[in-house]
């Protein structure tokens, strides 16, 4: 009886290029072109963004750090980088308002977007003749990002959307970072409360270059009296009779202590000092973007304590 011929063992060098070609394999499929893509249209976004996704996906985030949300525009690079994305996740309610048609044709074209603004209970401005911009009255408010409440939520809703939308991501570990992250936004509410506590309540007005804080004012108990620019958009211009209308309201409120957009701060100064004097304080703060990784705003809980130590600081220094 013949024996049965044992099959033939795979020689090293065949071994060796088998192991580098799966290695290859391996690499190939968790990076470059193949990797799962969020695109998110503003910086503030693209950090929550960023922190829920982790390592789990490719973020890639359209505004540049100090940019202005209402005016940037995007490259034909970056256009395409939509339309390439498993996800695009934007602010909405009118923000972008160079960038949303670039969000409507990436959504035609197949691409799963989420606009994040319409699902946090958004507010509307005020009504006219109550410190809000006329034209705009009764339109939702973009701004929600000053209410760490409504941030919490974004954030939630956002993992959702990544664990439903983007494959090859780990559920587990997106909804761990989405934790983690909640447990410091429930920390930064705290935080701010507990600042804004040492504001006494006739100190709490704000009056800054454009409608940007009324989440904030609506969560934390502060009365806007109005703004430099009446609009919540810096694409607008304040008019003589907007400045008059305003001036006369500071007086009336007592208010002195004018908070502006860190880009434009002097101009501001410039402007109220010549219809009020000398004894206009004017307050940088960082109202809609990040800053470099070098500046003191970041990441979004950077800003919001950064911010809140400013408003703290400058509403309890100023008189009334």
């Amino acid at each position: 009886m013949s024996a049965t011929p044992r099959a033939a063992r795979p020689r090293p060098l065949i071994l060796l290029l088998l192991t580098v070609l799966t290695a290859a394999l391996a690499t190939a499929c968790t990076s470059g072109g193949d990797r799962p893509r969020v695109v998110v249209t503003t910086n503030i976004l693209g950090d929550v963004t960023r922190e829920i996704v982790g390592e789990e996906a490719e973020v890639t985030v359209l505004m540049r750090p100090g940019a202005d949300p209402h005016s940037f525009g995007l490259s034909a690079v970056q256009a395409a980088e939509l339309e390439r994305a498993d996800l695009v996740v934007f602010n909405g309610l009118g923000l972008e308002e160079n960038v949303l048609r670039h969000v409507d044709a990436a959504r035609e074209s197949g691409v799963t977007t989420f606009g994040v603004g319409e699902a946090v209970d958004p507010m509307t401005f005020r009504a006219p003749g109550d410190g809000g911009p006329g034209d705009e009255a009764g339109q939702p408010d973009p701004h929600f990002w000053t209410d760490p409440d409504r941030v919490r939520k974004a954030a939630g809703l956002i993992a959702g959307q990544v664990i439903e939308n983007v494959g090859g991501v780990d559920a587990a570990a997106i909804r761990a970072n989405a934790a983690r992250y909640d447990r410091e936004l429930a920390e930064l509410t705290t935080w701010m409360e507990t600042s804004f506590a040492r504001i006494p309540e006739d100190r709490r007005a704000l009056v800054t270059n454009h409608h940007v804080f009324g989440y904030l004012a609506d969560r934390f108990g502060f009365r806007v009296i109005g703004a430099v620019v009446p609009s919540g958009t810096t694409l607008a211009s304040p008019s003589s009779s907007d400045l008059r209308s305003l001036t006369e309201a500071m007086r009336e409120a007592g208010v002195r202590t004018v908070f502006a957009d860190s880009s434009r701060p002097a101009r501001l100064a410039e402007v109220l000092r010549t219809e009020l004097g000398d004894g206009v304080r004017v307050i940088a703060l960082h109202s809609e973007s990040l800053t470099a990784e070098d500046g003191d705003a970041a990441t979004y809980l950077h800003m919001m304590r950064t911010n809140t130590t400013a408003m703290t600081d400058g509403l309890t220094a100023t008189a009334p």
